[in-house]
């Protein structure tokens, strides 16, 4: 009898059809139809692995599931997963680690060049039939030679640098542990504290996961730290940064400018006052989403669960519990 894969992100039929493309001999694959914890209930209720996208998963959800042996988070931060309930009950969590790195930091280094250069402005006022030349509502700004902090310095952060050293940029990082002085010579970048990265950057571009110690980790205080000319861009997690202090400052322009691809809440609702500001670069957590990355990253997934289903380990670099 067939093993149970249920993707619990909302999905149209044909992306569905695209993951059925890799699937191994002996599973099916099943998908949502509708968002919320109700529905993800209804399905995952008969599944052997489940796989979360952008959508958080309970301990509601997870202990509806009846016979869950793996649930894999596609992509690398699990913060919205119950990872304690994922204990309690014995089922297995996993999830791609530095899958996205080149597809993110990519997306990061176009949101830094739209942010500096107001080109997502530009284009929604074009779209409009507004010809700004001359009228634009603040500076721009050139990339090439400026100073950038990059705070979180794991696969995505690491990948960020090298796009970065192109550009003749001076990079400091912020870590935890420090990089050797080898690796920091190779890289290009100097370890640097928050308070060095605020004040000095020109660039703060956030790649750290959301744990008790990053949420809220740029609020008002941290903002009015940064130079007046200067962005941040937020492809990490939502809750990284402070989002009502976010928009008190670009109002303001304590900061020049940022960008958000990652929300406190997701989808954002469609009144949020993040939507109103012309110095703002939003978009919908599209940071991961490459097409050419789509295969390798689902071949994984299907390879970890082939390995539960076999009895046999995670390999440690995916496994979380």
């Amino acid at each position: 009898m067939p093993e149970t894969i249920c993707l619990l992100d909302m999905t149209t039929p044909e992306r569905a059809d695209r993951l059925r493309e890799f699937l191994p001999d002996g599973f099916v694959l099943t998908h949502g139809t509708a968002r919320g914890d109700e529905h993800m209930k209804e399905i995952i209720a008969e599944a052997d692995y489940a796989i979360s996208g952008q959508v958080g998963v309970s301990g509601d959800v997870l202990r509806a599931a009846k016979k869950l042996k793996l649930l894999h988070k596609w992509g690398v931060g699990y913060d919205n997963i119950d990872i304690e309930t994922a204990k309690e009950l014995g089922i297995k969590v996993a999830r791609t680690t530095g899958s996205n790195a080149v597809a993110v930091s990519e997306f990061a280094l176009g949101l830094t060049i739209s942010t500096l250069r107001l080109i997502a402005y530009g284009n929604a006022e074009l779209k409009k039939g507004n010809w700004r030349t001359g009228q634009l509502p603040s500076d721009t700004y050139t990339l090439s030679g400026k100073t950038v902090g990059v705070v979180g310095f794991g696969a995505i952060g690491k990948n960020f640098a090298k796009l970065l050293k192109g550009f003749g940029c001076t990079i400091l990082y912020s870590k935890r542990t420090p990089l050797d002085a080898a690796e920091e010579a190779t890289l290009g970048v100097k370890h640097a504290s928050m308070e060095e990265i605020l004040t000095q950057a020109d660039v703060v571009s956030l790649h750290c996961p959301l744990t008790p110690e990053t949420k809220d980790l740029i609020d008002l205080a941290a903002l009015r730290k940064m130079k007046k000319t200067a962005v941040l861009i937020n492809c990490a997690r939502g809750g990284v940064v402070n989002e009502t202090d976010l928009v008190t400052a670009l109002r303001a322009k304590e900061i020049a400018g940022a960008a958000m691809d990652v929300y406190e809440i997701e989808p954002l609702p469609a009144d949020s006052q993040l939507l109103t500001l012309d110095n703002l670069v939003t978009t919908p957590h599209l940071a991961a989403m490459a097409s050419d990355n789509f295969a390798p990253v689902v071949k994984r997934m299907f390879a970890n669960m082939q390995h539960v289903s076999r009895g046999e380990p995670v390999p440690p670099l995916d496994l979380v519990v």
